[in-house]
C-alpha cells in the first residue's frame, strides 16, 4: 500500500511526526561555521601575523551600502595579499535576499570594498571569508539591524 505524499506532509505538520534521515538537510547545504566578529572598527586577529578592521563607509540604510575591510601586518603595514569574500543575507529569511558570495575589490589605497544591496529593514548578516594562498584563514559574521 502506498501512502500519498500529502498524507505524509499532513502527519508531519499536524502530528509532529519526524521525517526519516533521508529527508534531512544534507551537510553540503549547511553553512560553514563562522565566528561572530567584534564590533566594527575594532582590531580583529587574522592568523598569527595580521589583523583587520571592518565597517560600512557610511551608516547603512536601504539601498546600496559599501562594506570596507582593511588588513594590516602586526607591525601596522597595510597588506593586500589576502582574498576577502562577503555575502549579505537576512538570517530570518535565509536565501531570500542573499547577495551571494562575492570578492571584495581592492582600491588604489589598499582598501577592500564590497557594495551590498540592502533591500528591506530587519536583521542582516554579513559573512566574511579571508583567504591567503587559497586557504581559508578566518570565517566571520557581523549581525546588524537596518
Amino acid at each position: 500500500m502506498r501512502i500519498p505524499l500529502l498524507a505524509i506532509l499532513l502527519a508531519v505538520v499536524f502530528c509532529q511526526v519526524s521525517l526519516p534521515i533521508a529527508f534531512a538537510a544534507s551537510p553540503s547545504s549547511a553553512r560553514p561555521e563562522r565566528q561572530l566578529l567584534a564590533k566594527p572598527g575594532e582590531k580583529i586577529a587574522l592568523g598569527a601575523g595580521h589583523y583587520f578592521t571592518y565597517g560600512f563607509t557610511k551608516p547603512p540604510k536601504m539601498g546600496t551600502a559599501i562594506m570596507r575591510v582593511e588588513i594590516f601586518s602586526r607591525e601596522g603595514v597595510r597588506d593586500t595579499s589576502f582574498t576577502v569574500k562577503g555575502d549579505a543575507d537576512m538570517p530570518s529569511m535565509r536565501g531570500a535576499h542573499s547577495s551571494g558570495d562575492a570578492n571584495f575589490t581592492i582600491s588604489n589605497k589598499g582598501l577592500y570594498l564590497l557594495p551590498l544591496r540592502l533591500v528591506m529593514p530587519g536583521d542582516w548578516e554579513i559573512c566574511f571569508s579571508f583567504l591567503k594562498g587559497g586557504k581559508t584563514v578566518l570565517r566571520g559574521a557581523y549581525l546588524f539591524d537596518l
